[in-house]
């Protein structure tokens, strides 16, 4: 009984808490989406971490949604999608610059080097 009442009189009992990487991911996100224009190396070293530590939230919700909040886990799929989006334009850009650098270094060596 005394257990009982040491619960319901606990400052945090009955609140849901928010997702620990919640705000982290949606921060990670962003950052990644603006630094897909730095040659996409930031872009995709900031959406890789942010993605890992959104999907951990993910599975943390999905274990015991009643012990976190909803808008915790929104803030945290909200860092997930822009870590995507990063991702993809990242990933994008990188593969643009190879095509280029292939392309030019094919012309400069058909050429020859004057």
């Amino acid at each position: 009984m005394e257990q009982q009442d040491l619960l319901s009189n606990s400052p945090n009992f009955g609140t849901q808490q928010n997702l620990p990487n919640a705000t982290t991911a949606l921060v990670l996100g962003i950052l990644s989406i603006l630094g897909s224009f730095c040659y996409g190396i930031v872009g995709l070293i900031c959406g890789i971490v942010g993605l890992i530590l959104a999907n951990r939230d993910k599975k943390l919700y999905q274990l015991s949604p009643e012990l976190y909040s909803a808008s915790s886990f929104g803030t945290s799929n909200a860092g997930r999608i822009c870590c995507i989006i990063g991702l993809i334009l990242s990933s994008l850009l990188v593969l643009l610059i190879i095509v280029v650098l292939i392309f030019f270094g094919a012309l400069i060596t058909s050429q020859g080097f004057r």
